[in-house]
């Protein structure tokens, strides 16, 4: 399935996991899955990105049967059930991701950036399906305790600039990169990524940002809870926008799809 860039889009986030940080156990069960799936592309997400194994820092990995469980009966719902969207799979499991693709997933969503599973690239390769490279440093168990970097948004690019070189010969077809907020950053690294970001379109790889709900956003406003961060959210994806994101990964769908509507109109040429 082509995915369509000319204009930016919103990936909806569907966690199928009673530990994550913002809406663990909300869809757990199969239908509540399929109806939050079906809501999201009402409002206008144009990837599902599904989920079984929390990456919020200090979480802890589930075993590779136990991901099976959660996700895959959703693709196979899903996907017979809404045939005109692009899924993506959040893992960095082989036969997780394997599974999700023969199902009928179109993308692997890898935040360990092939350095978990370098087998993705292949992968991808034989299913013709896309990819997004995040970084990361560390495992989310350890990644937020005390993350060093003498040039963030330097080491970024260098880190992309090798893993799209390898994925691009592998045979991938469509790559996307994600400097992977909050993943081993500090929150001055954070805003050094978002300010930096536009650096990243001289590789010549759709942008993905996802900050939706996250703890940067909690700290600038006075160490905010989870439900309180929508607003901090929508701001920091309209700057990712306007410095060059082209996928939006959120929870909140309609108004990051709101938010891409008054980008467009407000960067219309003429």
């Amino acid at each position: 399935m082509q995915l369509d860039l000319s204009s930016p889009i919103v990936m909806g986030i569907l966690n199928t996991t009673p530990d994550s940080f913002s809406d663990g156990g909300n869809y757990v069960n199969l239908q509540q899955a399929i109806d939050r799936i079906g809501q999201m592309i009402d409002e206008g997400a144009r990837i599902i990105d599904i989920g079984g194994e929390s990456t919020r820092p200090g979480s802890d990995p589930v075993t590779e049967d136990e991901e099976l469980e959660r996700v895959i009966p959703v693709f196979q719902k899903a996907i017979k059930s809404f045939d005109s969207t692009i899924f993506s799979v959040d893992t960095t499991k082989y036969v997780v991701a394997k599974e999700a693709l023969k199902a009928g997933c179109h993308i692997v969503n890898d935040v360990s950036g092939l350095e978990k599973e370098p087998r993705f690239a292949e992968l991808c390769s034989e299913f013709n399906a896309g990819y997004v490279l995040m970084h990361s440093k560390g495992d989310p168990k350890t990644m937020q305790k005390n993350p060093v970097y003498e040039n963030v948004v330097e080491e970024i690019k260098q880190f992309f600039k090798t893993k799209t070189d390898h994925l691009i010969r592998s045979g991938v077809k469509s790559v996307m990169i994600d400097p992977g907020i909050g993943f081993g950053k500090t929150l001055k690294h954070n805003l050094s990524i978002i300010s930096g970001l536009g650096s990243y379109l001289t590789l010549g790889f759709p942008i993905l940002t996802g900050a939706s709900r996250k703890s940067m956003i909690g700290q600038l406003l006075g160490n905010r809870d989870v439900d309180g961060r929508l607003a901090g959210t929508i701001a920091v994806h309209y700057q990712c926008l306007i410095n060059g994101a082209k996928i939006l990964r959120v929870h909140d769908v309609q108004e990051a799809t709101d938010s891409i509507e008054i980008f467009n109109a407000l960067h219309e040429p003429g």
